[in-house]
């Protein structure tokens, strides 16, 4: 029998500002939930005031971990060190290894309108932390789409292949990553099996949705701007609630190694992250 994946904690995160002052909320990251292993931080950007976001996030330095870049709407776009350029549109991803190190920048594409989306760090592990960096990057239309009308769900898949074989285009990542884009009609239904070692994640931006709880009769919800938590099993039951529901259903084997973060940095011990600050300022990114 599947065991259903409860939901243990939910949280709308924290006010912060990145880059040159850009607004957003931190969901992972903040002190009362520092990580969520694999995921080191996650982001969520959404504002219709220029004055919000138009500074963007200048060149700036990461090695240990990987940065993925989700837009929901408006358009970003991406430079780094190592000569790669593109725009990232509504429904697209940027995947980047930074691994060893990399500069890059992110910097909106637009002066006014919705800039929403979701900025992901992945840890790596020990043995590819100083890996050479690389990305991937696709467009909408290269992220395939798992349609079921039959439950009222559809889910574009980013990474990771679902029980019906739909299959994400970002691959050769070690800690096998499920992302997706989940829309529910009212009282939809998106049900997924997730490996049992696998931490599991849901970003809301647009309704709400109903998970199981456990020793409660009645499901928990988790509204528009909020991060569930999701606990142990090897299956994942998500219901919208009566408006609907747009989400990003995230999970990714844990690592279990130690984490020493300094800023951009993230490596396994103090140490390192020194060696981090010092090859950059020695121009060895």
């Amino acid at each position: 029998m599947p065991k259903i994946r409860p939901l243990v904690h939910t949280t709308d995160g924290m006010a912060a500002t990145d880059g040159a002052g850009v607004r957003m909320r931190r969901m992972i990251g903040t002190q009362p939930l520092p990580m969520v292993d694999p995921f080191l931080m996650l982001d969520h950007f959404h504002s219709d005031n220029p004055g919000d976001y138009i500074a963007g996030f200048p060149a700036h330095p990461h090695r240990g971990f990987e940065t993925v870049t989700y837009m929901v709407a408006g358009k970003m776009r991406h430079k780094d060190n190592k000569g790669h350029e593109g725009v990232i549109e509504p429904g697209g991803v940027q995947w980047m290894t930074a691994a060893g190190g990399i500069i890059h920048s992110e910097m909106p594409e637009q002066d006014d309108g919705l800039m929403s989306g979701f900025q992901l760090w992945i840890n790596l592990p020990r043995a590819e932390k100083m890996k050479p960096a690389s990305y991937q990057e696709f467009d909408p239309s290269e992220i395939p789409v798992d349609a079921r009308p039959e439950t009222g769900a559809t889910a574009r898949i980013v990474a990771g292949k679902t029980s019906r074989g739909v299959e994400g285009p970002v691959t050769k990542v070690t800690t096998q990553p499920f992302f997706a884009e989940v829309t529910l009609e009212s009282g939809g239904i998106f049900e997924e099996n997730l490996p049992a070692e696998h931490s599991a994640i849901l970003a809301v931006f647009a309704g709400s949705v109903l998970l199981p709880v456990t020793g409660q009769e009645a499901p928990g919800p988790v509204a528009q701007g909020e991060l569930g938590i999701l606990g142990e099993g090897d299956t994942t039951r998500i219901e919208a609630g009566p408006d609907g529901a747009s989400l990003l259903l995230i999970a990714g084997k844990q690592l279990r190694e130690p984490v020493a973060k300094g800023g951009p940095f993230v490596m396994n011990t103090e140490g390192e992250v020194r060696q981090a600050m010092t090859d950059y300022q020695m121009g060895r990114f």
